[in-house]
């Protein structure tokens, strides 16, 4: 069996994630680790070799593959560069900060023939795979209607020992916490339905003191499909989120209804009422001591697995190129409505 081998680009709590899911598996490898203040403690824990800077891992020759786990506004760079050096790229969401950004990436890496991929590891919950098999089996009808809810406590984050600061979320570079949490959203639409964003309406705002960038957003989507859909994601909130609203998506077709919570249940209601469908494990994704548990990393370990299905020309679950580069179109019109107030179309 040929061994993949990786190098990460990025030494934060997302750069680990993708360490360690790359150990898990036996056809892949880690040889290199670059980027960030905590790319020493990152290489010495795995026992892989530590770059100076992020050019040299990409100029490896004992690479084939990188992950991009770096802040939103670098990824453009350093994903070209690794592509232009012969390595194919799993990058983190967003794929950039822009959809001229993201078509320099997707430019690079077919006149490269080598493999671009999103990090959408949302589509490897157990939850979230099961609602889509039984939409794509009708067991709901046509889809109809899609709300999600994304609040995010950031008190909980900040104080669940992951170490780092959380500076790039304030960075105007990024451009605001949309692009960090509304790619997810914007995938799940699509991957549930095989249908297009094609019209946006939002209202973004700034709630928290002396932050530059947006941190709320409520918006209106509709699809190519007809369907309708409504997102609120913010990172301002006071206090603990809604209880089960951290991550909710209610779907209304014309046979059914479903009530997914990718982290506790799935439930499917229609002429026989509510029954459960689907039950995700704990995932512990709250507190360091349990993010690299078994339960959140199977995501993840997938997630690579499939990354690597496709380097091999496999068919695969993992997000495309074009998949983040819908993500990106998506948040960016979501700005640009709140800005210019009015629909915009994709």
């Amino acid at each position: 069996m040929q061994k993949i081998r990786f190098g990460i680009v990025g030494s934060g709590f997302m750069g680990r994630t993708h360490a360690d899911a790359v150990r898990r598996l036996p056809n892949a490898e880690l040889i290199a680790v670059a980027g960030g203040n905590r790319a020493p403690a990152l290489a010495a824990d795995y026992g892989v070799a530590l770059e100076s800077s992020v050019d040299d891992l990409l100029r490896r020759s004992d690479i084939d593959a990188v992950v991009i786990t770096t802040p939103h506004h670098l990824h453009v760079d350093e994903t070209v560069l690794a592509l232009n050096e012969g390595k194919h790229a799993l990058v983190e969401k967003p794929l950039a900060t822009s959809v001229v950004d993201c078509d320099r990436m997707m430019v690079a890496a077919s006149q490269n023939q080598r493999t671009l991929s999103t990090g959408y590891h949302q589509r490897f919950r157990v939850n979230n795979a099961t609602a889509r098999k039984l939409i794509a089996e009708n067991a709901i009808g046509q889809v109809q209607a899609i709300q999600i809810s994304m609040p995010t406590y950031a008190g909980t984050i900040k104080a669940g020992g992951f170490g780092g600061n959380w500076d790039w979320w304030n960075n105007p570079a990024s451009l605001g916490h949309i692009l960090n949490s509304a790619p997810h959203a914007v995938d799940i639409m699509r991957w549930f339905t095989g249908a297009e964003v094609v019209t946006v309406s939002a209202f973004c705002r700034t709630l928290l003191p002396d932050v530059p960038v947006e941190d709320t957003t409520m918006a209106l989507m509709e699809l190519s499909n007809g369907a309708i859909c409504s997102l609120f994601s913010s990172r301002a909130l006071p206090a603990p989120s809604f209880p089960g609203e951290d991550f909710r998506i209610r779907i209304t077709g014309s046979t059914g209804l479903l009530d997914l919570d990718p982290y506790k249940e799935l439930n499917l209601s229609d002429e026989n009422g509510w029954r459960m469908v689907s039950k995700q494990p704990v995932v512990g994704h709250e507190g360091a001591n349990t993010a690299f548990g078994d339960v959140r990393m199977q995501a993840y370990t997938d997630q690579i697995a499939s990354f690597i299905d496709a380097i091999n020309g496999k068919s695969g679950t993992v997000g495309a190129a074009s998949d983040g580069r819908a993500g990106v179109a998506a948040c960016i019109a979501m700005l640009t409505s709140s800005a210019e107030r009015r629909w915009v179309t994709l």
